[in-house]
């Protein structure tokens, strides 16, 4: 057997700055795989944040068009509800044309008996004096129905119907422009 064989201290300054280096590489390597680790985990996490944010967004989307699919019912069916009363308020405006139209005229009515133009029998001489004296005096005519404007020519009735038409338009416009919750 051979004896083992030495070194000369350059060479063993040698083999250490080589077993030195082989350190420092495997340090490096190890280094480099712990970076690409983390730049795998991040890019991981990244990924998983991308993605609930699309679910997210696509929830919104789907709330959205909920939102808006629900402020167009509910326009359609303000509008529905509008031209129904219209229609109620055209029929009742022909109702009222048809009535008056087939009312009788003036000259055609009864003419109303007042009690105060009959004479009872106890007028007389001892009838006090200003009852025989209303009873005596001559009546005045009703007034004339025809004198009296429509339902619909009153003023309390037209500023009714335009107080309804302008909530109505109200509401029609609030529901065009509300973002309701």
């Amino acid at each position: 057997m051979s004896e083992p064989e030495q070194r000369t201290p350059a060479e063993e300054a040698q083999a250490a700055a080589a077993a030195d280096e082989a350190t420092a590489q495997a340090t490096r390597v190890e280094g480099a795989a712990r970076v690409e680790e983390v730049q795998r985990d991040v890019a991981d996490a990244d990924l998983r944040r991308a993605e609930e944010e699309r679910g997210k967004a696509e929830q919104e989307l789907e709330k959205l068009s909920r939102k808006e699919r629900k402020a167009k019912e509910k326009a359609e069916k303000e509008a529905a509800e509008a031209l129904e009363a219209r229609k109620k308020a055209q029929e009742a405006e022909r109702q009222a044309h048809e009535a008056q139209r087939h009312a009788p005229t003036i000259a055609e009515r009864p003419t109303p008996t007042s009690t105060a133009s009959v004479t009872s029998p106890g007028v007389g001489s001892q009838t006090a004096p200003k009852t025989a004296a209303a009873a005596a005096a001559p009546q005045s005519p009703p007034p004339s129905p025809a004198a009296e404007p429509s339902a619909l020519e009153r003023p309390e009735v037209l500023v009714g119907a335009a107080f309804a038409g302008a909530f109505l338009l109200a509401r029609l416009i609030r529901a065009a422009t509300s973002s309701d919750d």
